[in-house]
């Protein structure tokens, strides 16, 4: 049976931007993606987001709607991504984790190389962009 991994990811939106993120690390190093991670044994994926935000950028973020859930089959895993609307209730972001950043547009949105489960909601988050 493969493993099943459940994560939240917080698609941060500062008026027609939205906030991704680079690993810097692992398999998928240097591809992008929504920040957030793992959820915690007994935690909503909205309690998981703010706890990740908290330690990956050291940033608070209010958690909006539920954009989509996406099932996605990575080679050694399947994958649960929660994906939520969020906004940053702080000024500063500081990447603990993270090799990069960028506030991308809806004309830059697809400049970078996505992670295939976050790819999923691209087009939705394109169409919310003016």
């Amino acid at each position: 049976m493969m493993k099943h991994i459940e994560v939240a990811a917080a698609v941060i939106r500062r008026g027609n931007e939205i906030f991704a993120t680079q690993r810097g690390y692992g398999e998928f190093k240097d591809w992008w993606e929504f920040p957030g991670g793992k959820m915690e044994p007994g935690e909503s994926p909205q309690q998981a987001l703010v706890r990740e935000i908290r330690e990956e950028l050291d940033a608070t973020v209010e958690v909006g709607d539920l954009i989509q859930t996406v099932e996605w089959d990575y080679p050694a895993f399947h994958l649960t991504l929660h994906c939520f609307w969020c906004e940053l209730t702080c000024e500063a972001l500081h990447l603990n984790e993270h090799e990069a950043a960028a506030w991308l547009t809806k004309d830059t949105l697809f400049s970078v190389r996505w992670l295939p489960a976050d790819e999923g909601i691209l087009k939705e988050i394109e169409a919310a962009l003016e």
